[in-house]
């Protein structure tokens, strides 16, 4: 059997059935780059890769205990392991709930429709806004690690990293914006283009030192206006649903949020005696 094959059979009729992929970005690449572990059948499929668990059940053999089988068998009980319910799917719920999981985190999807009149792009005086140059490599790498260094995710970008996401068949070096003033590169924001219709804010980062100067919202308006230019007909991001400082800034530039639209992560419960 072809496992990254047979993984992404499941995953796409899964996506069909529930309306978003159980595989997010990390997994994919991880499974692209065999250093996930994977356990899978013509039933569904379980991929851990640094600590964090993907299982999708193919639809047509839901309802008889095949995510339970699947969770005993990728589930090394001696780690730390976490989660994700892309979509919130009751039936993730459901699993987490019978098998000592907490539900620890939730990412919300905001969406924009593309078509929606954008403010002007204005930079105050000395700040210039600009498309990533090969030499800006390490200076994105220090801005993100210092405005995510408490995220869980993010904050784990270093240079290999980030080569690694620009090796990406969509990345592209135009949609990757860079504001500097005299002394700097004070922040980025790299834009994605899934298909022709939609486009993301894939990443805004503002080093800790600059922010307060409203260049997270320059940062999110430049992208919106380079998507704008592709042609895409809607802009989706991601957002922590306790972010309650950046949910505000999306939601003025236009951005809004649907309950179906939420993912939810698990952590496993840890055992004791």
């Amino acid at each position: 059997m072809d496992e990254v094959a047979e993984v992404i059979r499941i995953a796409e009729a899964a996506e069909a059935a529930d309306g978003a992929s159980p595989l997010d970005e990390a997994a994919r690449i991880a499974l692209a780059d065999g250093v996930a572990s994977v356990v899978v059948d013509r039933s569904g499929f379980a991929l851990v890769h640094d600590g964090d668990l993907s299982l999708a059940v193919h639809p047509g053999h839901r309802r008889q205990g095949a995510g339970t089988a699947l969770l005993r068998q990728a589930a090394s009980y001696d780690d730390p392991l976490a989660a994700w319910s892309h979509g919130n799917h009751p039936a993730a719920a459901a699993l987490a709930a019978a098998h000592g999981w907490d539900r620890v985190r939730d990412l919300w999807v905001m969406r924009r429709d593309a078509a929606l009149t954008l403010p002007p792009l204005e930079p105050p005086a000395g700040v210039e806004v600009r498309s990533y140059r090969e030499t800006d490599a390490a200076a994105i790498v220090a801005v993100n690690a210092a405005a995510f260094a408490d995220h869980p995710e993010q904050g784990a970008m270093d240079a290999d990293n980030l080569a690694r996401r620009m090796a990406e068949p969509w990345f592209d070096a135009a949609g990757l914006l860079v504001v500097e003033d005299e002394t700097a590169v004070l922040g980025f924001h790299w834009t994605k283009q899934h298909d022709d219709r939609l486009g993301e804010v894939y990443v805004v980062g503002v080093a800790p030192r600059a922010q307060g100067r409203g260049l997270g919202r320059l940062l999110t308006l430049a992208g919106l206006h380079h998507l704008a230019g592709l042609g895409v007909a809607e802009v989706l991001l991601y957002v922590e649903s306790d972010n309650a400082p950046a949910v505000a800034v999306y939601s003025r530039l236009g951005f809004e949020h649907a309950d179906a639209d939420t993912h939810v992560q698990y952590v496993r419960r840890r055992r004791t005696g």
